[in-house]
């Protein structure tokens, strides 16, 4: 069913766009109209969502992949918040924590927000 939905996504866009038949109970129901951040596909041409300590999860926000019929991966996820593409989140001899690892990812600041903050500080205290 969830394949059926991730399908039925149009980069964009979320649930609203599925034939009743694949929406959830709860979207059916006159308060369920409202729930705008989930079940949603990225388009290229957009910026991207915030990431959460959930951006796996293709039902748990707007995180489906923007062609492929999948959520975004954690690497994306961390691409997102400009994490460098080889930064490691566990060393080599611990297991991957998927949780653990989205939750370092979801709840960081942008790596390049954060630089940029922490440089504009440093200028300030130089003057």
């Amino acid at each position: 069913l969830n394949m059926e939905r991730i399908k039925a996504s149009k980069p964009g866009g979320d649930w609203h766009d599925w034939p009743i038949h694949l929406r959830a109970p709860c979207h059916l129901k006159e308060s369920g109209k409202f729930y705008k951040s989930v079940y949603g596909r990225m388009s290229w041409n957009e910026p991207s969502p915030t990431i959460t300590t959930q951006c796996y999860g293709f039902g748990n926000g707007r995180f489906g992949h923007p062609e492929q019929n999948r959520a975004i991966s954690l690497r994306e996820a961390a691409i997102l918040q400009s994490f460098p593409k080889d930064y490691l989140f566990f060393d080599k001899e611990s297991s991957l924590d998927i949780a653990s690892t989205a939750r370092m990812i979801g709840n960081a600041v942008p790596v390049r927000l954060g630089e940029i903050i922490g440089q504009s500080i440093l200028k300030h205290l130089s003057n």
